[in-house]
């Protein structure tokens, strides 16, 4: 009985470890709680066709990232950090776990924070608002009444805006014309809200161990799945599932699966020199 090549192998378990990771990593996050707030402010498929878009841009952009790394560092040192990288985001998520009064408190808090990040862009881009210095967003209405001018910081004259920031505001403004403001704003939230996210680092560090290509469609599949749920039903599930500690359950055994291939690396890496008395 012949058994499978070790390159499909090794495809199937890049696929199911980048599913995994995302499906474990995004449920009740940030980026999934944005999408579920802004679903039930707007029409759901024009959300999930932003947020998706949005994810879909990061993967590729995150598995090319770690295609390229191993043409800079050797493999083994690759696998190295993932797995120490991996452990820390196990080790972290455990200990957020662990330390939630309530099960929903954590949901919660991000959940304030999403809301407040939705109705700050709001504020600023649709002109219905303004930012104070401590981050609240005063309505238009207050403002035109002389409420908050009083506040000091809101008697501020503008100043001078960067001119990147002017250069992203007009494209922003273009690509409302033509794919909606709606669409706009989810993409570009969920964006920001991934970049630099434990997921896309382990995305980067996934691509750098396994073929790039399955490993961008795992994550692709996976937060297919994920802004699905969370357009759909994105609230309730947040604060009935919690995925903490199955993700940190998760990311641990990651960490030391690329620790032991790491080990595995070194001990086999050839000497192409060894100096003779």
């Amino acid at each position: 009985m012949d058994s499978s090549p070790p390159e499909i192998d090794g495809s199937v378990h890049g696929f199911v470890q980048a599913f995994a990771m995302i499906m474990f990593s995004e449920i009740g996050d940030k980026t999934f709680l944005i999408a579920a707030i802004l679903a039930m402010r707007h029409p759901r498929l024009v959300v999930f066709a932003g947020a998706f878009g949005s994810l879909v841009v990061m993967s590729i952009l995150s598995a090319a990232m770690g295609h390229i790394l191993p043409t800079l560092i050797p493999k083994h040192w690759t696998q190295l950090a993932a797995g120490v990288l991996f452990i820390v985001f196990g080790a972290k998520l455990f200990l957020e776990g662990k330390n939630m009064r309530s099960g929903n408190e954590k949901v919660l808090e991000e959940m304030r924070e999403a809301e407040e990040e939705i109705n700050e862009d709001v504020a600023e881009h649709d002109g219905t608002g303004r930012i104070a210095a401590n981050g609240e967003v005063i309505p238009l209405e207050e403002i035109e009444a002389g409420g908050p001018i009083r506040d000091d910081h809101a008697r501020e004259k503008p100043k001078s805006r960067p001119v990147l920031k002017d250069l992203l505001d007009g494209a922003r403004n273009l690509s409302s014309l033509v794919f909606g403001p709606v669409f706009v704003q989810a993409f570009v939230l969920t964006f920001l809200g991934e970049w630099g996210d434990r997921s896309q680092i382990a995305t980067i560090m996934l691509a750098a161990a396994h073929n790039v290509y399955v490993v961008a469609i795992g994550t692709v599949v996976g937060h297919s799945l994920c802004t699905a749920l969370a357009v759909i039903a994105g609230r309730y599930i947040s604060t009935k599932l919690s995925a903490k500690h199955g993700g940190a359950a998760l990311f641990l055994c990651f960490g030391l699966i690329y620790l032991y291939e790491a080990s595995q690396a070194a001990d086999f890496e050839p000497i192409d020199h060894i100096p003779r008395g």
